[in-house]
Parts: structure tokens; sequence; C-alpha cells
């Protein structure tokens, strides 16, 4: 027989990758419990002892059933002698296959159990349906590139008990450690707080978590430059992220106020003389409208500096990415650096589950790293001499922020293999969440799906994400944290993912009803317990670069991850490039491309012109290189 996924024997079908994989989970689980300890090659020891022990009971009986009946013309009289004296092993035999049959199927209906407790969360949030979609939307498990799929499947079950041969679990490149968090540092040439403040401004920030935080850090650039007061951020609420939340109710007020007291005042609220003022009559209300996305400074001085002089008091509401990154003065740089990486700490409600989090992750690994302490302040994990002796399984883990939600599916006007209905569903949700962007397409030169695929802007999906860890040489058994649950089609869509890589968990797996019961309802709360469990991963993958989610946390980790926190960033046109060539690309090949794609990606580099300094800190402003 050939071997799996050789050209002499096919490799299984994309329908059977589930049955496939889920009796060897099923075999694995079983020598588990047997073993005494985790060492792979016992494990392997124990299988091949129950392989032979069956095998040679079966051919044992044969063997004497074969040298019996040859003769049986001869000696047919002493075939019932024959049959009474092995009886018994034949008894034995049957009763032992009928036994490990039974084991089998037992077994496998568990893991079949497991895997559906796992991923019930993606397929929960996909029934609820929304504007009128079908409640089943994305219910389509089409595989789009199911020839190497299968190869991906044989490559992991060939390795199963080997480490990655590869550095994925480090920094390439050893530059990335001679950069040093530096933002908090006063230096002679920071102008400080001015002797008389020009007013105050007031922010209502917009969108979720992460959008909320760069308005913050902007807000704190924009009241230095203006030498005006800023008043402690307000968040709207958003009918997609239907949070309630404030500014109170995810960073600590007091620890922001205290760090940034020697670059500007801050107040909690807005002193009542001006509080009964009609801003929008007065002309202190500036909108979206009034400034344009990545304003620069000349912006803020002839919108906004004369409402503020004039009123005392403007009120940017609505705001969120308006301040552009350069053209700006260093020392304004380096204050909105200082605020994101050290004065947006979060309350110790968050803290403490995020801690709780992190530790069943790791499965209660102690601390780590300078992440660990800045994101869980006084929470950080920490376990006993004794259950960390007890508990010799590795703990490390990558953190996954798989961006397919059905909004960023629909918006991207991108194919995903599911035919007509799946064309239907999605146009379905544009027309009941993105009407403004179908008229726009009415007037715009039309863009093929398949070109929006070759010039990478399509999202990955589950099975193309699968496929990038399993290229890069990552074991079947990596654990893996999946950021956010609400992904396009569910359960279905996540099996060619789960098939190559089972070991995924969310945190509505690993934190009980009790323990989140607090966050319902509370979404921004929520995708901060998912930035903690990015942040601090031993690795860090993402499938969009453009997400704010992925940008903070890659941030973060340049910051604070003393070059030990590697970050796997695709680059989606190159990645379609090598996927496109599915049915003809050896597996070894494919690795090759994806290994190269992946490293060149991870250069260390310092922040260029124009580019985000929270995503990318390494920048004089923002960090120090040490020689």
């Amino acid at each position: 027989m050939g071997r799996m996924g050789s050209p002499k024997t096919p490799g299984p079908h994309p329908a059977n990758i589930d049955f496939i994989f889920g009796m060897r989970e099923c075999q694995i689980k079983y020598l588990e419990s047997i073993a005494a300890n985790n060492d792979p090659s016992r494990r392997r020891g124990m299988s091949e002892k129950v392989y032979h022990f069956s095998k040679n009971i079966l051919l044992g009986s044969l063997r004497s059933n074969n040298k019996h009946s040859a003769c049986k013309g001869v000696y047919g009289g002493k075939r019932q002698n024959w049959v009474n004296r092995n009886l018994r092993s034949i008894c034995f035999t049957i009763a032992l296959l009928g036994f490990f049959f039974w084991l089998d199927s037992i077994m496998f209906a568990d893991f079949d159990s497991l895997t559906f407790r796992k991923i019930s969360v993606l397929e929960t949030n996909t029934n609820k349906g929304d504007g009128g979609v079908p409640a089943n939307i994305g219910s389509s498990s089409a595989l789009m590139y199911s020839r190497l799929l299968n190869l991906a499947s044989a490559s992991l079950a060939e390795k199963e008990f080997e480490l990655a041969s590869n550095n994925v679990w480090n920094e390439p490149s050893s530059r990335a450690a001679k950069w040093k968090p530096c933002a908090d540092k006063q230096t002679l040439k920071d102008p400080g707080i001015p002797k008389k403040s020009n007013g105050y401004i007031l922010v209502s920030a917009n969108g979720g978590l992460n959008q909320q935080r760069v308005a913050v850090c902007n807000a704190v650039a924009v009241a230095s430059m203006l030498n005006a007061t800023l008043v402690v951020p307000r968040f709207l609420y958003s009918s997609v992220w239907k949070d309630p939340s404030q500014f109170g109710d995810i960073y600590q007020v007091e620890h922001f106020i205290n760090s940034l007291t020697n670059e500007i005042a801050i107040v909690k609220e807005l002193p009542s003389q001006f509080k009964s003022l009609d801003l929008e009559a007065i002309g202190s209300l500036i909108t979206d409208a009034h400034l344009e996305k990545e304003a620069k400074p000349i912006d803020y001085s002839n919108v906004v500096l004369p409402p503020l002089l004039r009123n005392g008091v403007v009120h940017l509401l609505g705001y969120g990415n308006r301040l552009g990154f350069d053209p700006l003065p260093p020392h304004l740089q380096k204050l909105r650096c200082k605020c994101n990486f050290h004065s947006l700490k979060f309350v110790p409600k968050i803290q403490k589950v995020g801690s709780v989090l992190v530790k069943r992750i790791r499965k209660f690994d102690p601390s780590r790293n300078m992440l660990d302490k800045e994101l869980l302040g006084d929470f950080m994990p920490e376990v006993d001499s004794k259950r960390r002796d007890e508990n010799k399984i590795s703990s490390k883990y990558l953190a996954l922020h798989l961006r397919f939600e059905v909004d960023m599916v629909a918006y991207s006007l991108c194919e995903f293999g599911g035919g007509e209905s799946e064309r239907r569903e999605l146009q379905a949700y544009r027309e009941a969440h993105f009407p403004l962007l179908l008229q726009r397409l009415k007037s715009a030169k039309p863009v093929s799906p398949e070109e929006l695929r070759i010039t990478g802007r399509c999202p990955l999906t589950p099975e193309e994400t699968g496929l990038l860890l399993a290229g890069l040489g990552l074991n079947r058994e990596t654990y893996i944290y999946l950021a956010s649950s609400h992904l396009y089609g569910g359960k279905l869509r996540m099996k060619p993912f789960t098939s190559l890589y089972p070991n995924l968990v969310t945190k509505e797996d690993l934190l009980s009803s009790n323990e989140l019961e607090p966050f319902k309802n509370y979404s921004s709360q929520l995708a901060a317990l998912d930035f903690i469990a990015c942040a601090t991963a031993d690795v860090f993958a993402m499938t969009d670069s453009g997400s704010q989610l992925s940008s903070q946390v890659l941030g973060f980790r340049t910051y604070f991850g003393g070059g030990y926190a590697p970050t796997l960033r695709p680059n989606k046109k190159r990645l379609s490039a090598i996927l496109s060539e599915n049915g003809t690309l050896p597996w070894n090949r494919f690795q090759e491309r994806v290994i190269k794609m992946i490293k060149e990606g991870q250069r260390v580099h310092v922040r260029r012109y124009g580019q985000s300094i929270y995503r990318l800190p390494r920048s004089p402003e923002c960090m120090c290189r040490t020689r």
C-alpha cells in the first residue's frame, strides 16, 4: 500500500477528512489514557504493541487454520478435534476484535462531541439571522483547495509527534531585541503642560475597542497640540457593536490621568458652566464632516482652534481616525505612543479574568515576560511548583485572529467557493447592511472576484489559514486560541481548519458561564479578553493586516516583546499566487514558498513615513535602540 498522499495511493477525499482524523484522535486519546507520561516515543510504542498483539493473535490463528485445512482431505477425521482444541483461541480473538471495534466507536463519538463543543459557539453565532438574511447564512462547506488540503493532512499525519522543523516560535532576527520601550521616559525636549489652557476638548469616540483606543490617543495628542485641557473621553453607543461601556468600564481612569500629568491636563468632567451650552448652536461641535481622515496639524489649527478660543470648549463628535501620523512633531508622536502603551490599562475586572484565561491556555504555566506585566498588572499568572511539575505538557500556544466575519466577507465582494447560494446570501447581506456600497458600485468600474483574489483583497478563509499554518510546519497537536468567534459559515466553514488542527479553543471554551457573565452584552470588554490572549501568546498569527485588533496586538508585541514575541503576517497577494497552483504544486515546494513569505514579513525595520506608530512603534519617538 502506498503512503497516504503519495502518487501511488490517492490522499483522503475531503469528505472523509473528519473521519480520518477523528479515528486518529481516538487512537491518540486511548494511548494517552494508558501511558504513564506524555512521551511521544512511548505512545508510538504502545500503539505498535496493541497493533502487533492483535495482529499476532489473528495471524497465529490463521496460520493454524491454514496448516490444518491444507490436510483436510487426508485428515478429515481430525477436523473436529482441531476445532475443539482451538475453540477458546478463536472465541478470544473474535471477542478481542469486537472489543476494539466497540472502543473505537465509543471514542470516535466522544471525539466528535468534543469537536462540536469547541466550535459550537461558531455555529450558534451564525444561526441568529440578521437584517432579513437567512439564519443559515454561510452554511456552505465548499472546499477551494482540496488537493493541498489532502497533502497537508498527510504531511501532518506523518509528523504527528515531531516538533516544528523551523523557528516559528522565535523571532527570526536578533535585531528585534535591540529595540526597547522608552516612550514613558521624560526628556529635556518635552514641552510639558502650558501655563494657560485654551479651553476644554470633549471627545466622543466611535467604533469598537481598538478604534476607540486609537481615538483616545489621538485626542491626547490633539489636546497637547492645541494647548487644551482634555475631558476623559466618552464612548458612543454603536448599533454594530451594541456596547454601552464607557471609558471607566474598560480603562483605569486614575492611572490614565496620572500617567499623563506632566504632558497634558485631564479632567473627569466638563466644568458646569459649559454643560448647559448648545455646542452645535455656538459652532463648537466638530464632526467627521469638518475633519478629513488622517488630518494634519494645520487642519486642527484652521478648524478646531478658532471655536476653542472663541467658546472655550469644542466637542469632537464621532471621533476616530482623524489625525495623521506624519507630519507631526516628535514630542506629539511620543505622547500618543506613551498613551497607547503606558496610559491605557485595563480595569481590574478585565485583568483578573484575562489572567485566568491566559493561565488556562498555558495550562497553568507562570508568566513569562513584560507583556504579562503590562496587560495583567497585579493579576499576573502564578502557579505553585507542584502543579508545574505535574503538568509537563508544553504550554506554548498560537493565537489566531481570523477575520472572516460576515460583514468583512460581504464587503470584500469576493467569492469563497459556495456557488450561487453563497452569492445570493452575501448580496442579501449587502442590501441590508451596505446600501452605500451598492450605490457606489453602480458608478464604479466592475472588478471580478477573481481579480480581487489575485490582488490579495479577499479575507483569508479558515481553509487557507489552516494550509498556511501547515505550510509553516506547525505540528497537528499545536494549541491554538481563536480570537473572536463570529465567523461566517461557523462550524462548516471551520471544518477544513479543525481537520488539520483540532486543538482549537475560544474564550467561551476556557471560561465558565459565571466567569463570562459580567461581560455579557459588552462586546468591547469581551474584545479586551481576546486582546490579552493574543498579545501574550507565544506566537500571534493575523490574517488581515488592516484589522485594528491585529494592528494593536502587533504593536504591543513589538513594543513590550523584547524580541521574543513573533507575529505571522501573510502577504495575501503572494499567498493567493501560491494557492492558485493548487492543482500541481508539490507539498514541499508549497512549504518552502510559505516559509519564505512569512520570514520576509518579519524583517525588522524602523517605521516609515506615514505608517502607524501604534502598529509599528520601532521609531526614535517611541522606542530606543541599543547597540
